[in-house]
């Protein structure tokens, strides 16, 4: 079984039930089996092959909904691309990964038309038409050098489906290419095959109880594997309906939420503290929701008893990575819950904590986090060393930092490149992060290392603050109350917003760089 065969399977199971609701139209299990078949179809008419690459640059929208499948089951290899991507950044991309057709919107073909020089592999451009508000002017399709290889998405109805077949998955072939987002090196794609996603997949379906009457707020950007896996692959393989919202925003997640009687929610803490901040934020409108889920980024402890608190649902944090397709943990429904812990290793996958000798450690102790199952990726695309050094005896190394409980709940203390040592004492920024976000006044907050001629490295913040006379020596005075003296950050800077990426996430990363640039 593969995410396309369990696709059509619940094509028969479900024919007439809503698969996904986007801006209010419906759409049938049925019909989206049809248009997956038209664009496998169309994508075999132009020449792309079983094993060629197919990128997706495309936002949430029943377009990424339909090349995703559709290229799956035409045997192709899925390469979704971050739309907001500098030309650079996409430039490598498809060049690093080979990739022989593109699925882009319109506003992107200026995009492709300006580094058409620079994409010798790619043939074809499968353009996806948005709505006139939303289409810039200043260009005309037909005068781009690009012409040749348009394709308009409404154009693939007209394909001829007669003799087509769709092709024999094997399952360790390769499904989709992820590239990691770079921010600590050259961004390497991540090799997930069709056992990896679709094990994944229904793993994380059952582990959740999701079934074919949940309807499940689909708001992650659909490029990102948080998304593509338990917003998207699971619910479908499911039978469950997706509400696909184009971009999070507070105020469509509490509508789509009371009009559809939403039952699932899936989002990264930051989107947990717009919803919480948002001051229209009726929790009448999320009494439908029977599990909310959390990842991508630790949430704050006080940030999930808040939401609690306020909205009366169960917040289930969890832990993955794109490289584990990409979920290893989660907090179990039939067992209590841990705020603070990404959970337990769910079905099929181990997780454990070892040494830098690759020694499991006992309960309590800290160390890397490593994790084997059949999720775990086949490598890193054209990187034999790099994948040599991430997955050793079968083993994948996340380069987290953890530890583990005596029940088997896991702890993720920090990302292992963002502990700071301190005078020879290990600082690990999220316990620092945490006791900021138990102030009444913070919203945010965001800490790292930085050089120090006396101590090696020193702690830096920033944070948000919903109060405008906090001061830095108040928070600092607050800061000596409650955490240890090489602890608390040297500097604490205020700002209106931290810089995040496109899930959500804090950029540390960032702020560290505005800061050395000073």
């Amino acid at each position: 079984m593969n995410l396309s065969s369990r696709l059509k399977e619940a094509g028969s199971l479900f024919r007439d039930k809503p698969a996904y609701i986007f801006e209010g139209e419906k759409t049938s299990y049925g019909e989206l089996n049809r248009m997956v078949d038209l664009f496998a179809a169309s994508l075999k008419e132009m020449g792309v092959e079983k094993g060629d690459h197919v990128a997706l640059l495309l936002g949430n929208s029943p377009y990424f909904v339909i090349s995703y499948f559709g290229a799956i089951r035409a045997g192709a290899s899925v390469i979704p691309v971050n739309p907001i991507y500098t030309p650079s950044e996409i430039a490598y991309i498809l060049n690093n990964g080979d990739v022989k057709a593109v699925a882009a919107l319109d506003l992107f073909i200026p995009l492709l038309e300006g580094l058409n020089d620079s994409l010798p592999a790619l043939q074809h451009v499968i353009v996806c038409e948005t709505p006139p508000s939303e289409q810039k002017a200043g260009f005309s399709l037909e005068s781009l050098k690009i012409s040749s290889k348009l394709k308009s998405f409404t154009s693939l109805a007209q394909t001829n489906m007669e003799g087509f077949q769709a092709p024999e998955l094997e399952e360790d072939e390769v499904a989709v290419i992820l590239y990691t987002s770079g921010t600590t090196g050259t961004p390497k794609g991540a090799m997930l095959t069709h056992k990896n996603l679709y094990s994944n997949a229904s793993d994380v379906a059952s582990y959740l109880k999701i079934g074919e009457n949940d309807n499940v707020i689909t708001a992650l950007p659909m490029f990102h594997v948080f998304c593509m896996t338990v917003s998207l692959n699971a619910p479908l393989m499911a039978g469950a309906t997706l509400l696909i919202l184009p971009k999070f925003s507070p105020a469509k997640v509490f509508r789509v939420a009371k009009n559809y009687q939403a039952t699932v929610f899936a989002g990264v803490p930051t989107m947990y503290n717009f919803l919480l901040q948002y001051p229209e934020g009726n929790p009448e409108d999320f009494q439908s929701f029977r599990l909310c889920i959390s990842g991508g980024a630790s949430m704050p402890v006080a940030l999930l008893k808040g939401f609690e608190q306020k909205f009366k649902v169960v917040i289930s944090e969890g832990y993955g990575l794109s490289e584990a397709s990409p979920v290893t943990c989660f907090n179990p429904l039939d067992r209590p819950r841990k705020p603070g812990s990404i959970g337990t290793s769910i079905l099929n996958v181990e997780n454990k904590v070892v040494d830098e000798l690759g020694s499991e450690l006992p309960a309590g102790q800290v160390g890397e986090l490593i994790v084997r199952g059949p999720n775990v990726m086949k490598g890193y695309y054209k990187m034999p060393e790099e994948t040599a050094h991430t997955i050793r005896n079968g083993w994948l190394y996340t380069g987290d930092l953890a530890r583990k409980d005596e029940d088997g709940y896991f702890y993720i203390v920090d990302r292992k490149k963002d502990m700071i040592i301190v005078g020879g004492y290990n600082v690990y920024p999220r316990e620092i992060e945490e006791a900021l976000y138990d102030h009444p006044d913070i919203v945010e907050a965001a800490v790292f290392g930085v050089p120090d001629e006396n101590y090696g490295e020193a702690v830096k913040c920033f944070a948000v603050s919903k109060n405008k006379d906090l001061t830095e020596e108040m928070l600092l005075d607050y800061c000596h109350s409650i955490l240890a003296k090489y602890k608390v950050p040297e500097s604490i800077e205020f700002l209106d917003e931290l810089p995040k990426n496109t899930t959500g996430k804090i950029l540390r990363r960032a702020l560290k760089n505005q800061v050395t640039q000073k």
